[in-house]
């Protein structure tokens, strides 16, 4: 489910007209929905309701003060990586108490702000970093509560970028070497309160193959870890994948066609139905961190097209937003849908190149691509941008970082404003 759609022949975001708020708020321009935020939560908590679980939004994927507090107001609790994004949880009406702190390189200024605030678990990354942890937490009187994150050497049949549970990935402690870590920390390092096991194998995942693998493979060394040291949650990560490809169903005009090879969603029913059943009867908590599950497909990025450049060998569509605003596909070849604000009339598509203003031949949001053929003035919205989009964006070529709309119902909000040339350069001399 997401809440875009075209009605009367113009692209809404819930019963929003996109067309009117690339006018009124300029482009490019972030805009989600709240609806579809709110209702994949929803969906994620009834499929895990036949076991103990809280859901652990990963911050990382959007963390506009916004979003954050309406999936507090749901009940979730944090997946957080730096000091930064507990300080937004925190502004944002979240609590500490129901954050876990993940990420390989942990400082010493987030792990006593962190501890400070009393978070819920560290995930730690590696022996090095639990045993400066127990230094740390030694040094203000205090236990930090902490998970070893495992690495199964699962293959997440992922992009490269975003697997992490192989055992070439930075990510996580061998899966052999686990059990003997858990017995060094309990004998070892007493401000240490060994809480949980964590494991993530990567992001993006859209089978259901990687997630039964890691976890029948994880749950001998959890019931383990559960009689010799008393561990109360199990954190299996997030990673469940999103529809990137036809994320907008079939307009009016026909154009939108079903191409063979795309990617399927994998359904939160049925990750429920095989995971649920595995899971239930370990008697510990269960934590999932998902996060562009939560955002992805309840976002889009608004350009408006500049001009279009015919040349000898393609056709070139240039738009205002650029690879500083949505990296994903200069990053790692991420595929995002590229959709008229007005509904074509027609079926009739061109082969073009979607580029931006940046200086670089990487800045490109698709190439050799089907698409209307949109003119210089139109607006085009760039779907599935609600993960990794905003939060990835910076001020490369000194551009300006884009405004973002949160959508509710009839109800449009900004909920961060456009940022000006003054505050380019705040903070420099």
């Amino acid at each position: 489910m997401h809440g875009f759609s075209y009605k009367s022949g113009s692209l809404h975001c819930e019963e929003v007209d996109l067309n009117s708020l690339a006018t009124t708020y300029g482009t490019p321009l972030y805009v989600y929905s709240g609806g579809t935020i709110t209702d994949h939560f929803r969906r994620l908590d009834e499929a895990l309701s036949g076991v103990p679980h809280e859901i652990a939004y990963a911050v990382k994927a959007n963390s506009n003060l916004s979003v954050l507090r309406l999936l507090a107001a749901q009940g979730a609790g944090f997946d957080i990586v730096s000091g930064g994004e507990l300080f937004r949880v925190i502004k944002a009406g979240g609590d500490p108490g129901h954050c876990t702190f993940a990420g390989v390189g942990k400082t010493r200024a987030e792990i006593i702000y962190a501890l400070n605030e009393g978070i819920y678990s560290f995930n730690v990354e590696s022996e090095d970093e639990l045993r400066y942890l127990n230094q740390v937490a030694g040094e203000l009187g205090l236990i930090a509560p902490a998970a070893v994150r495992v690495n199964p050497n699962v293959d997440a049949k992922t992009h490269k970028y975003i697997s992490t549970g192989k055992s070439e990935n930075k990510f996580g402690v061998d899966f052999e070497s686990i059990a003997d870590l858990y017995e060094r920390a309990s004998n070892d390092l007493p401000h240490i309160r060994l809480r949980g096991l964590q494991m993530h194998i990567g992001s993006q995942l859209t089978s259901i193959a990687p997630f039964i693998e890691a976890v029948e493979k994880v749950t001998p060394l959890v019931r383990l870890l559960k009689q010799r040291h008393g561990i109360e949650f199990w954190s299996i990560g997030g990673g469940i994948g999103i529809v990137y490809h036809n994320s907008l169903e079939s307009g009016a005009a026909g154009w939108w066609q079903q191409r063979e090879g795309t990617d399927a969603p994998l359904t939160i029913e049925r990750y429920g139905q095989e995971l649920v059943p595995r899971l239930k009867d370990l008697g510990l908590k269960i934590l999932l961190e998902p996060g562009r599950y939560i955002v992805g497909n309840a976002g889009v990025l608004l350009t408006r097209c500049l001009y279009e450049k015919k040349g000898l060998a393609k056709t070139f569509k240039i738009v205002d937003a650029g690879m500083n605003d949505l990296i994903r596909p200069a990053l790692y070849e991420g595929h995002h849908e590229i959709v008229p604000l007005t509904e074509p009339a027609s079926d009739e598509r061109v082969m073009v190149d979607v580029v931006g203003p940046i200086c670089e031949s990487g800045d490109f949001f698709c190439q050799d691509r089907e698409l209307p053929d949109f003119q210089p003035g139109e607006c085009v919205a760039l779907m599935s941008a609600g993960a990794y989009g905003f939060a990835m964006a910076s001020n490369y070529n000194s551009r300006p970082l884009p405004a973002e709309v949160l959508v509710e119902g009839a109800t449009a909000r900004v909920i961060r404003h456009r940022q000006d040339l003054d505050a380019l350069i705040e903070g420099e001399s």
